[in-house]
C-alpha cells in the first residue's frame, strides 16, 4: 500500500483568504513566540518585559492582548494592593510549547550556517554592483 500524500499542494493553503494566515501571522511572529516562551510558568507583565530584551511596553501589551484574544494565554488579575496581573498559558498556548521549542532548537544548531550564507549573499551582491 503506498504511502498518504502529505504534501501541502491542494491548492487553499497559499491563498489569500486561507483561514490559517491571520493565525499564523498573530502567534508566530517573535514577540508572540518569544512571550509564550517566557510563560513556562504564570509572570507579571513587567517580569516578561524584563525577560524580552529590546520589546517595547507597546508592543508587548499588544502581543499579550493578541495571544489572550486568540486563547493561547490567559490574563488574571490578582487580588493584591495595588491590584496585579499575570499572565500564563493555556492549554491551547501549552501545545504549542513543543513545536516552537523545535523551531528554536533549529534556529540555534543552524544560526551559524546561515549567518555565513547572508555574508556570502551580501558578497556576491557586493561584487555583483561594482
Amino acid at each position: 500500500m503506498a504511502a498518504p500524500d502529505t504534501s501541502v499542494d491542494d491548492g487553499t493553503v497559499y491563498r489569500a483568504d486561507c483561514p490559517s494566515r491571520p493565525i499564523l501571522d498573530q502567534i508566530a511572529d517573535k514577540w508572540s513566540m518569544m512571550t509564550m516562551a517566557v510563560l513556562e510558568r504564570p509572570r507579571r507583565f513587567n517580569d516578561i518585559k524584563r525577560r524580552l530584551e529590546g520589546v517595547t511596553q507597546r508592543v508587548l501589551t499588544q502581543t499579550l492582548r493578541r495571544l489572550e484574544r486568540n486563547g493561547m494565554i490567559e490574563r488574571r488579575v490578582l487580588p493584591t494592593s495595588p491590584i496585579g496581573v499575570e499572565y500564563s498559558l493555556t492549554p491551547l498556548g501549552e501545545s504549542l510549547r513543543e513545536p516552537f521549542g523545535r523551531l528554536y532548537d533549529w534556529t540555534i544548531a543552524h544560526t551559524d550556517e546561515i549567518h555565513q550564507r547572508q555574508q556570502d549573499y551580501d558578497q556576491r551582491l557586493r561584487s555583483e554592483q561594482s
